[in-house]
């Protein structure tokens, strides 16, 4: 065979692989199956604080098509919709303007929480309903939420008050580099209460980098119990940064939820994972109900 008649095969070949190519390229609509509404609700409380919670609805995965502007939009809500819509790039938050919140404190006492949204100082959240006083609680106390809509909807739960576990010490070690490449490592410790199942958030903040992802540990008193527990990280700061440790000590359905969370972010948009369903801490809706507590200790690093 010649060398012009064995490119003349390769010529063909790669045409028909090319044309082959361009046929798998087709668009697909994928009907989805009707979506009802949930409320999702989030709500956590501290000791010395006014609550407020944030209530809003749920919607579908997949937003519908955007407008092409880009610009928000809103929605007034209608007697027939109750909702506040504000969208913007084809996904769309429904703010229920019709939803009742009352909270129970530990003496049985049912507070109303109104209706009018802000944000808060301190997280930079939204929130859409608030309390008019400070909230007292106690270690072992429980406290109860009510919400519901004129649609139907209908939220509860309870949170019991965990006890408060502090930090024994905060320190950090170099890597023994000298110069622009020196870096150190930031060590947690804390005493575990013996004889019980204890869970904790470990949440380190970096003043500079408020979005390191790796400061974030969900760990359970498993293998540790009543025993000293040591959290160290990685050599990844550098002198002068400015770093808050906050350990939350708390209970197992908010552990769950936080793990729940975690799961359904590593499966979301992983072709090759099992969906992951958040598991909620509230019946009769989606989101999480429950009374934080936590110490904090700052240190700047030298």
């Amino acid at each position: 065979m010649s060398i012009k008649q064995i490119l003349n095969k390769f010529t063909l070949g790669g045409s028909l692989l090319l044309a082959t190519g361009c046929n798998l390229e087709n668009e697909v609509d994928v009907v989805l199956p009707a979506y009802t509404p949930e409320l999702v609700v989030e709500c956590y409380l501290k000791a010395g604080e006014v609550p407020h919670l944030t209530v809003v609805e749920s919607g579908t995965y997949l937003p519908s098509k955007a407008d092409g502007t880009g610009q928000p939009t809103i929605t007034l809500p209608t007697a027939a919709v109750p909702t506040l819509g504000l969208g913007i790039n084809g996904i769309t938050i429904q703010l229920p303007v019709d939803v009742v919140v009352r909270l129970t404190l530990p003496g049985g006492q049912s507070v109303p929480l109104r209706f009018a949204p802000g944000i808060d100082p301190v997280t930079r959240k939204i929130f859409t309903h608030i309390g008019t006083a400070p909230l007292a609680a106690q270690p072992g106390q429980r406290f109860g939420l009510d919400v519901s809509d004129t649609r139907g909807h209908h939220v509860t739960g309870t949170a019991g008050v965990p006890s408060f576990v502090p930090i024994d010490t905060v320190r950090y070690a170099s890597n023994g580099v000298t110069g622009p490449e020196r870096r150190t490592n930031f060590i947690t410790r804390w005493t575990d209460p013996a004889g019980s199942a204890d869970y904790y958030r470990l949440l380190l903040t970096n003043q500079r980098d408020l979005n390191d992802s790796e400061g974030d540990y969900l760990v359970t008193d498993q293998l540790f119990d009543g025993q000293t527990y040591t959290a160290p990280t990685t050599y990844r700061f550098t002198p002068g940064d400015t770093m808050t440790a906050t350990l939350f000590h708390m209970d197992a359905d908010y552990y769950n939820f936080q793990q729940s969370v975690r799961g359904a972010v590593s499966a979301n948009g992983n072709p090759f994972a099992q969906p992951a369903r958040i598991r909620s801490t509230v019946q009769g809706g989606l989101g999480v109900f429950t009374v934080l507590v936590a110490d904090q200790r700052t240190v700047v690093l030298k």
